[in-house]
C-alpha cells in the first residue's frame, strides 16, 4: 500500500507541474490552450500590396480560411522601432528605440521573455536587430548568427542575417523561400512553441523601385507564391499562424513618418480564434498581449494593449 501510495502522490505531482506549465498564472480568460504559433513579418508591405498583389493570402480571406485584419504601425513607422512595438507591446516613446540607429537591448518583457517564463520552446529566423533588442547586445557576427540555447530566458533557437553592405545597388538580403525553411525545419527539429519570421526582401525592393513599378508588382507576386505553401504545411505541425508587416510605405518608398500609406499594412490569421469585423483597425501594440494569449502565456503588466483573437 505505501508503494502504490507513493505513486500516486508522484502522479498527481506531475499532473500539478503539467497544469502549471499549460495553465500558468496570469494567462487571460479565454487562451489558446494549444499554445503554438508562428508570427511571419514581412516587412514594409503597405495594406494596398497585399490586397491588391498576394493572390493566396486574399484567396484564404476569400475561402473564409484566414481572417483579415488593418494593421496600424506606430510613430515613427521605421522599422527598428516597429520590431520593438510589436515584440513588447509598448510604443516608441515608452521603449525608447527612435529608429534604426538606435538598436539596443531593451530589457523590457516581451513575447520571447513571457513564453519562456510559461516554459514554451522559442525561435528565431530574422534580422540581427531581433537579437539585439530581446536576447544580447551588441550582436556578435559569430557567436550570434546561429545558436541553439535551451536554457535561454529568451530566443532558445536562433538564426539571423545582417544585411551588411546594404544599398540601392546590393539589397543583401536572404532568399525568402530558404528563410521560410529554416523556419520549419526548427518548428520540425525542436518542436517551438513560438517561432518569429522577418524578411526585408519586399521593405527593400520598396526603396530601390517604389510601388508603381513592374519590379514591385513582381516581388510581391513571388512573394505570396514562395510563403503559401507552406502557411498549410504550419497548420498541419499544430501551429496557428499570422502573416503581417511592420509598417507600410508611400508612393516613393518611403516611411517613418505619418499617413496610412507608411502606417497601414495588413494582419491575416489563420487559426480557430475570432477577432473582430474583417479589416477591423488593430494597433500595432495590440499583437504582443494577443500572441500571448494564444500562447497560453503571460501578459506582461505594461503590456496595455487588447487582445483582439478570442476563442
Amino acid at each position: 500500500m505505501r508503494v502504490g501510495r507513493n505513486c500516486w502522490r508522484a502522479f498527481l505531482l506531475f499532473c500539478h507541474k503539467l497544469m502549471r506549465k499549460l495553465w500558468p498564472k496570469g494567462q487571460p480568460k479565454g487562451a489558446n490552450m494549444s499554445g503554438k504559433l508562428l508570427l511571419i513579418i514581412l516587412d514594409g508591405v503597405p495594406l494596398r500590396n497585399f490586397t491588391r498583389l498576394f493572390g493566396n493570402l486574399e484567396g484564404w480571406v476569400e475561402a473564409g480560411v484566414a481572417q483579415r485584419f488593418v494593421h496600424r504601425a506606430p510613430l515613427p513607422s521605421i522599422s527598428a522601432s516597429c520590431y520593438a512595438t510589436i515584440h513588447s507591446g509598448l510604443p516608441p516613446q515608452v521603449h525608447g528605440c527612435t529608429g534604426n540607429g538606435n538598436v539596443f537591448h531593451l530589457g523590457v518583457p516581451d513575447i520571447f521573455s513571457q513564453a519562456r517564463q510559461a516554459g514554451k520552446v522559442t525561435g528565431a529566423v530574422a534580422h540581427s536587430f531581433w537579437s539585439t533588442f530581446f536576447n544580447r547586445a551588441p550582436f556578435d557576427v559569430v557567436r550570434d548568427i546561429e545558436y541553439d540555447e535551451p536554457d535561454s530566458a529568451s530566443i532558445n533557437h536562433g538564426r539571423f542575417h545582417t544585411m551588411t553592405g546594404y544599398g540601392a545597388d546590393n539589397q543583401m538580403t536572404p532568399c525568402d523561400l530558404d528563410l521560410f525553411a529554416s523556419l520549419t525545419n526548427l518548428c520540425a527539429r525542436f518542436d517551438l512553441d513560438y517561432g518569429l519570421l522577418h524578411t526585408c526582401t519586399l521593405d527593400s525592393m520598396g526603396h530601390r523601385f517604389f510601388h508603381e513599378s513592374q519590379q514591385m508588382d513582381h516581388a510581391c507576386f513571388v512573394m505570396d507564391e514562395m510563403l503559401a505553401p507552406f502557411i498549410p504545411r504550419w497548420q498541419k505541425m499544430g501551429y496557428e499562424v499570422i502573416v503581417t508587416a511592420d509598417h507600410g510605405q508611400d508612393d516613393r518608398g518611403h516611411h517613418g513618418g505619418r499617413g496610412d500609406l507608411q502606417q497601414l499594412t495588413a494582419l491575416y490569421y489563420f487559426g480557430p480564434a475570432k477577432g473582430p469585423a474583417q479589416d477591423s483597425e488593430i494597433a500595432q501594440i495590440q499583437l504582443a498581449p494577443t500572441i500571448l494569449s494564444r500562447l497560453g502565456a503571460p501578459i506582461a503588466d505594461g503590456m496595455q494593449g487588447e487582445v483582439f483573437l478570442r476563442d
